[in-house]
């Protein structure tokens, strides 16, 4: 089963979270909705700026517990190598 890596922000360069799920459309949908209590509901972070596809759940959570001993620095890096404008990708992977 595939696993997600996902970055939310409430603005471009704003608050951001870092996330993983085994489903992506549930999972922002949930933030995007409220329904997720706890750091981005606080903080209306729901914008997804950013995620990948892992093979597994396990290589994904991996990835998450990496991204998240990063530095800001290469968080945002990391979002404007795809995502220059910080677009909502919300449209994207609900079409």
């Amino acid at each position: 089963m595939a696993g997600y890596t996902y970055i939310l922000a409430n603005h471009p360069r704003g608050k951001i979270y870092i996330g993983v799920t085994n489903d992506l459309v549930r999972r922002v949908w949930e933030h995007r909705e409220g329904l997720a209590d706890g750091y981005t509901k606080e903080h209306g972070i729901k914008q997804l700026v950013h995620f990948d596809v892992h093979e597994t759940v396990p290589l994904a959570i991996q990835r998450e517990k990496n991204l998240k001993h990063w530095v800001r620095a290469w968080k945002i890096a990391l979002i404007e190598e795809k995502n220059p404008d910080w677009r909502d990708l919300w449209v994207d992977i609900t079409k």
